[in-house]
This record gives structure tokens, C-alpha cells and sequence, in this order.
């Protein structure tokens, strides 16, 4: 058996197909194959984590060694425990919690290597929780279309009638008296409209389908908050370069990111009055990505990251709904136009929030 890498690469280039972390190892723990999976979760180059040796990544391992070690001498064929594992230990981030991951340790038939396949606990848990979510946001667009629908027929005879009456009472002794419930009616009526308008914007204006590159529509929406927030805030990029062009419609992705970069920027205002408020546009590349029950073999991830103080922990689950806001005078629509956009695009939006870090995720298939 040859340890040649770009052989190994070949004969384990299946693994790449897996959503979950793979890894070939000799017996003493050196790495030398690593799937795509494992490249993502490590935050490493393969080229980095091959030859790099998997028990300095893990916070215990001596279950691994355990486990290796009875695999190796066929004491038994696999071996199945819980353990943690350091998502990069080259350059471990202080406040980074290690991942807790299920570990099976298998026999390689005929090779003197020991496969090490590494699941997630939360991974299962986060897949059924994005497909409650596309269902619930699915339910929810087909409910407010149609309630919609019904409103606007009855809302514009309602303005009508009010505007009629007003022009019956003019002139009358009545007028001075009853003007303004009027005018208090067909305001009303134009505030409702905009708000139905605005629920049913993105399902009117077809798409506009061109080249989109993800790094000018986070340029433009940087410069449209810092000229709304000259001072106290910073927009940091943390840009991959190398990402592809793809097809999408540039306008509506410049406002979905637009309304999420605007929410987190509202949240940060106490941190903006006193000068230390950061977001930050951070783009990857993601491999064998599942979105609403579909496999993707490349995505873009657009995370929008903030230091306020984090979503309330009642909304959380219901962020995306319609008129579900945290903050007073909030419309509670932003998100759910953002969330509706990414839909389009055949994409989705997740979060992740805590007091002092906001993590919203933006996923979208790449080519």
C-alpha cells in the first residue's frame, strides 16, 4: 500500500461525497487523507492537515489511542465513543468551544491504516432544525400571500369610501368637526397598504438573473451603513477572494444582506454611542452542503457578525417570521424579506446568537 498522498487522494476521493468528517490514519495518529468535510470543520487546507496527527485534535484522546490501537492489532473491527474535538489546534481561538463530535474507529481491509469517521452531535440536530425552519418559512410566505390578497380589496374600498366622504363633507358645517377622522382613515389605510406591499414585494418583481460576485454586493451594503453610521461603528471584511462569480439577481441579494447588516447595526447603537460596535463580512468557501433536502457540492457562506447584544432568547426561533421584531418600532419584516431572497436563490439564512456575538449565516449554491 502506497502512502504517496495524491494516491491516497485517489483511492479515498469518494469520501469527499460525505457530509460528515473522514480522516485515514496511521497507528501513531498521523493524518494522511482528510476529506472535504474535515478541511471545512478544521478550517485547514488539506494540505495542512495531512500529515498533522489527529490525536493533538482532540481535547482527550485517550480513547482514540485506545481505540486505534485495538483496531490496528484486530482486537475488534470498530470502535464507537464520544469525544471533543479542536476546530483548528494550529491556532485555537480563545472563546471557541470545541466541537463535540461521535467518533467511529474502523478497520481498513487489507491496508495497515485505520479509518476515523468524526459525526457531530448538533449536526443532526441543525440539519432537522433548518428543514423545520425552510417548512415553517414555506407555511408562512403561502399564508401572508394569501392574507395579502384578501386585505388589499377591502382596504382600498375602505380608503375609497373614506376619500368620498371627505369630499360629501366639504363645504358642510360638519367639516371642521369631522375632517380629520377622515384624513386619521385614509392615512391608515396607505400605512396598511405599504405594509402589504412590503410583504409581497419579493414575490411580484421577477428576478433580474446576472453574474453576481458575493464581495460587491457586501461593498455596496458596507457603504450604504457607514454613510447611515459615519461614527462609532466598523465594518471589518473578511473576505475569501477566491470565490466564483454565480447567477442571481444582484438587486435583491444587496437587499437581503442590506436588511440583515441594517438590523445588526440598530442592535449595536449602545456600542455605537460609545465607539466600539463592530460587524463583520466574512465569506467562505463551504463543500457538500445540504440546503432544504438538497446536496450541494459547493456553497458560498456570507456570515454578518456583530458584537451586540444578541438576539432575545424568546424570538430566536421565530427570527424569520413575519412581523416578529426585538426591537421597539421594529416592522418585523426585514428578515423575513432576507430569508424569502436567499429562498429564491435556492439558498437559506441561519443564525447563531449569544450576548456580545451575532452570527447570521447566508448560504448559497455556487456552480
Amino acid at each position: 500500500m502506497s502512502t504517496n498522498p495524491r494516491g491516497l487522494e485517489s483511492q479515498f476521493a469518494g469520501f469527499d461525497l460525505l457530509a460528515t468528517m473522514v480522516a485515514v490514519i496511521q497507528p501513531d495518529g498521523e493524518c494522511l487523507f482528510a476529506n472535504a468535510a474535515f478541511e471545512n470543520v478544521m478550517r485547514l487546507s488539506r494540505r495542512a492537515v495531512v500529515h498533522g496527527n489527529l490525536y493533538d485534535w482532540l481535547v482527550d484522546a485517550s480513547h482514540l489511542r485506545e481505540a486505534v490501537a485495538g483496531v490496528a492489532r484486530n482486537a475488534y473491527s470498530s470502535s464507537r465513543f464520544d469525544a471533543h474535538l479542536r476546530r483548528n489546534p494550529q491556532h485555537q481561538q480563545r472563546n471557541e468551544e470545541p466541537l463535540p463530535v461521535q467518533v467511529i474507529v474502523s478497520q481498513i481491509e487489507g491496508q495497515a491504516l485505520v479509518l476515523v469517521e468524526l459525526i457531530e452531535n448538533e449536526q443532526q440536530m441543525r440539519q432537522d432544525r433548518e428543514e423545520r425552519t425552510l417548512d415553517q418559512v414555506q407555511a408562512t410566505k403561502e399564508l401572508v400571500r394569501n392574507l395579502a390578497h384578501e386585505i388589499k380589496n377591502p382596504l382600498g374600498g375602505i380608503r375609497g369610501a373614506a376619500q368620498l366622504l371627505a369630499m360629501e363633507l366639504q363645504g358642510t358645517e360638519l367639516w371642521d368637526e369631522l375632517a380629520e377622522y377622515t384624513q386619521v382613515i385614509v392615512h391608515e389605510a396607505d400605512r396598511l397598504q405599504s405594509l402589504v406591499d412590503r410583504l409581497l414585494a419579493p414575490h411580484r418583481r421577477a428576478q433580474v438573473v446576472v453574474d453576481v460576485n458575493i464581495h460587491e454586493v457586501c461593498e455596496r451594503v458596507r457603504a450604504l451603513v457607514l454613510a447611515e453610521f459615519p461614527r462609532g461603528l466598523a465594518i471589518v471584511r473578511d473576505y475569501d477572494t477566491s470565490l466564483p462569480d454565480f447567477r442571481g439577481d444582484r438587486e435583491q441579494l444587496i437587499q437581503a444582506v442590506l436588511n440583515i447588516v441594517q438590523n445588526a447595526a440598530l442592535a449595536l447603537q449602545p456600542r455605537i454611542a460609545v465607539g466600539d460596535a463592530c460587524i463583520t463580512l466574512r465569506t467562505r468557501v463551504a463543500r457538500q452542503v445540504t440546503i432544504g433536502k438538497q446536496r450541494w457540492r459547493l456553497a458560498l457562506e456570507l456570515h454578518v457578525e456583530d458584537n451586540g447584544p444578541g438576539v432575545p432568547a424568546e424570538i430566536r426561533d421565530r427570527i424569520f417570521f413575519p412581523l416578529v421584531s426585538g426591537r421597539d418600532g421594529g416592522s418585523g419584516l426585514g428578515l423575513t424579506l432576507a430569508q424569502t431572497i436567499a429562498q429564491q436563490h435556492q439558498g437559506m439564512i441561519d443564525c447563531e446568537s449569544e450576548p456580545g456575538r451575532t452570527d447570521f449565516r447566508i448560504t448559497l449554491p455556487l456552480p
